[in-house]
């Protein structure tokens, strides 16, 4: 149903209660989940997985461990797997959240101990990737994009659990962000996921995106989107019909290369190929004065 992600299941009650979940096509995450709840109280249970949320309206409270602790709308929350918690709304309008799953071992069993002891972060930096993240996740979105968010919110993450949270690094590496464009520009149809160039590249996904980021204006994600508008333009004017354009060009389908095509030419691709002059245009024959006998 939608770029780097599987079929959406919703279900809306009558009293308000919204429930939206989905697979994602991202390595390390097993599920997305948004919900808004009013009355409704999780009983206590465990995940297999590492369950990270964000509060977008009202607050959570919750027992981990047998300990209680909250979530709020300026906090990250990260319960760890196989330890049991519960969860039910501090106000009474309800809650609203996101939740990412993440695979067990995309952080480890051995910072399950640091999560149970700190399962909040008041870090600004790190809602706003993760809510990045989840904008990546939504409809017709490059899969490319969502994979070097998740790079960065994973290791923001790692960050917080082995305490060593710090400033991003000043990276520059000219050599190594030529190599991902050269990278790209063969992949442009096919695309990569990040883990993908970092195997080819011998290079740490932030890494990738930092170096190349610096080196050329723009996250590698917007370069392959941008080239793949370059390609699609090439098709249409070379007469491809348009609602083949969008697979031909590594778009997911016509709606995804539409949205792209809005954003960068203020039109559609079918309007753009009709914008083709039905005849080729004459170059005008340029009077030239007679030379005089």
């Amino acid at each position: 149903m939608a770029a780097g992600r599987g079929a959406a299941a919703g279900r809306e009650t009558a009293d308000g209660d919204r429930v939206v979940a989905w697979r994602p096509h991202v390595p390390g995450l097993t599920e997305v989940l948004h919900a808004s709840f009013t009355d409704h109280a999780y009983p206590s249970h465990t995940h297999a997985a590492w369950t990270l949320l964000i509060v977008d309206a009202g607050a959570i409270r919750y027992d981990l461990d047998r300990h209680a602790h909250g979530a709020w709308r300026s906090g990250v929350t990260l319960l760890p797997p196989g330890v049991p918690h519960d969860g039910r709304s501090d106000t009474p309008e309800g809650f609203r959240k996101r939740v990412l799953y993440l695979a067990p071992d995309t952080l480890g069993e051995d910072r399950i101990g640091a999560a149970v002891d700190r399962p909040a972060f008041d870090d600004h930096t790190l809602r706003h990737r993760l809510s990045q993240l989840h904008a990546a996740l939504a409809y017709r979105t490059e899969s490319l994009e969502a994979h070097s968010r998740f790079a960065f919110v994973l290791e923001r993450l790692s960050q917080h659990l082995t305490g060593t949270v710090a400033a991003p690094p000043q990276v520059r590496d000219d050599v190594l962000a030529d190599r991902l464009r050269e990278l790209l520009d063969v992949r442009t149809s096919q695309g990569l996921t990040l883990t993908e160039a970092g195997e080819v590249l011998g290079a740490h996904p932030t890494h990738l995106v930092r170096s190349f980021t610096r080196r050329h204006g723009l996250p590698p994600h917007r370069y392959l989107t941008g080239r793949r508008i370059d390609l699609a333009r090439r098709l249409l004017l070379d007469g491809m019909p348009a609602a083949q354009v969008a697979t031909a060009a590594g778009f997911h389908d016509q709606a995804h290369v539409t949205r792209h095509f809005r954003r960068m030419l203020a039109t559609t691709p079918a309007a753009y190929a009709r914008s083709r002059p039905a005849v080729p245009l004459r170059k005008r024959a340029t009077r030239t004065s007679k030379p005089p006998a």
